[in-house]
């Protein structure tokens, strides 16, 4: 309840600006349609079209800014739409004012406040609901696994280097899991031939502190 007595004092005060201004410009574009051959309800269809392009390109220039979309050129279309508006209800209210200063004034003032109260409206509706963050998604922490040696063969068997690496592999691997390694997963650390990780795992098991 406290939140909609808040909200009524808050914006309520808005709302009646936009009805009467809203209805002082639908008036004077109704009676401009009506003195220039558009009789009945398309005088009505006229006004209503007018306020309510200004209203549509409001809220389209706010959707924009929260959606982050930019427009190609240095004005965006909902841009020239909300201008267009403005002209032509300027131009109605106008054209029914007395002739003199005073009277573009004071005719002029309904539209310009209805204009100033649907700002106010999208000012509000942006400060309530911001654009969303985009936050980076978290990366998992992998671990990568060594890279791959040059396969160094000798003609009696895998070079001593080659053999001092896949026993660090092997130890590593006997430390982290807590049992021997196979000899596939010695193929994918070392990058090398079935025939070489059997050699090499051979060697190992039969040697293991050979050099």
């Amino acid at each position: 309840m406290r939140r909609l007595i808040r909200w009524l004092l808050d914006t309520g005060p808005i709302l009646v600006l936009a009805a009467i201004a809203g209805a002082g410009s639908f008036t004077h574009i109704r009676d401009t349609a009506a003195e220039h051959g558009q009789d009945g309800w398309m005088a009505w269809a006229v006004a209503v079209c007018v306020d309510l392009t200004c209203v549509m390109a409001a809220r389209e220039r706010q959707r924009d800014k929260h959606t982050g979309r930019t427009s190609d050129g240095p004005i965006s279309w909902p841009t020239l739409v909300l201008v267009f508006g403005i002209v032509l209800s300027l131009a109605a209210n106008l054209n029914q004012a007395d002739p003199s200063p005073w009277g573009w004034i004071t005719a002029a003032t309904p539209a310009g406040a209805f204009l100033i109260a649907v700002s106010m409206l999208e000012r509000r509706a942006s400060a309530l609901c911001p654009a969303p963050e985009h936050e980076p998604s978290p990366v998992p922490d992998i671990v990568p696994e060594p890279a791959p040696i040059p396969v160094l063969v000798e003609r009696d068997g895998p070079s001593l280097e080659l053999l001092d690496y896949a026993r660090r592999v092997a130890e590593e691997y006997q430390t982290a899991h807590s049992r021997p390694i196979s000899r596939d997963t010695l193929r994918a650390r070392l990058g090398v031939s079935h025939q070489l990780a059997s050699d090499l795992l051979r060697t190992l098991r039969t040697a293991p502190d050979a050099l």
